[in-house]
């Protein structure tokens, strides 16, 4: 059964940083790229980041680039979002996400659909 456990949420004020960690259980880490999304109050999910499963290659959202920075560590099989300069509009649930293929190496990274272990969620929230 794959779980994927999200962590490091929290309420910081607007410039403030925090880091996520996302640990996965269940399945070959290491093979798998992976990803972060985020729903706010009222909105739909939508992408953040992700990482390809060899970690050389990341995509953002244009909102979070310049101020977020995805990795991970396969040796852990953790998957981190570290956030700085954060702004009220941040604020929202977080998800990390694995993605369906192992080995990809295509550019499918963008939608809710191309992933399909989702975890519980972290709630972030920043205040102005």
């Amino acid at each position: 059964q794959v779980q994927l456990d999200e962590s490091g949420g929290g309420l910081v004020q607007a410039g403030g940083s925090l880091r996520l960690s996302c640990a996965v259980s269940g399945r070959v880490f290491s093979a798998y790229p992976m990803g972060w999304f985020r729903q706010a109050p009222g909105k739909e999910r939508e992408f953040v980041a992700a990482i390809s499963w060899r970690g050389t290659n990341t995509y953002y959202a244009g909102a979070v680039k310049g101020r977020f920075t995805i990795s991970r560590d396969n040796a852990k099989n953790t998957v981190y979002l570290q956030m700085n300069n954060l702004k009220p509009e941040d604020t929202a649930v977080y998800y990390c996400a694995t993605h369906r293929s192992a080995y990809y190496s295509g550019s499918y990274y963008y939608t809710n659909d191309a992933y399909d272990y989702w975890g519980q969620g972290t709630q972030v929230t920043v205040s102005s």
